[in-house]
């Protein structure tokens, strides 16, 4: 480029003040994630259940061992999904508890949004990629891009 300048992707921290308003979203959102997760488990129990009956009822013989391994093949997958999802539970459940331990007024990261910014010969690359929005209540507080 002739002018020695380019345009890069950067990542933006999104900050959030803690407001009651800000928290009761918050609560909301993972209680809702949480009963997201509990039905995942639910029908996760149910289906696994139908596949194995569909396996015992598809066999001349329920005992006989290939249907065994078939139905430990199925719980296995089920175990392991189940797993998968309680994990996710607990990840929310950790979460909830952090934002239940907040104070009011108290800065917390909340996520990223990717904007775009010159950069040119000369400038310091680490101070263009450091920038930050704070948000209250979803408005805009304070833009804090280096200079």
């Amino acid at each position: 480029m002739a002018d020695g300048t380019l345009t890069i992707k950067r990542n933006i921290t999104v900050r959030a003040v803690v407001t009651p308003r800000w928290k009761e979203d918050a609560e909301r959102e993972l209680s809702n994630a949480i009963s997201g997760v509990d039905q995942q488990l639910a029908q996760l129990e149910q289906e696994g259940q139908q596949v194995i009956d569909q396996i015992r009822r598809q066999s001349a013989n329920p005992l006989d061992p290939r249907v065994q391994e078939q139905v430990g093949s199925v719980q296995q997958q089920v175990a392991a999904k189940r797993a998968e999802l309680e994990d996710q539970k607990a990840q929310i459940l950790e979460q909830q508890r952090q934002v239940r331990g907040f104070e009011f007024e108290q800065i917390v990261d909340q996520g990223q949004i990717e904007s775009f910014v010159e950069v040119g010969v000369g400038d310091n690359l680490v101070q263009k990629l450091q920038a930050a929005v704070l948000v209250r209540d979803g408005v805009i507080e304070s833009i804090q891009t280096p200079s």
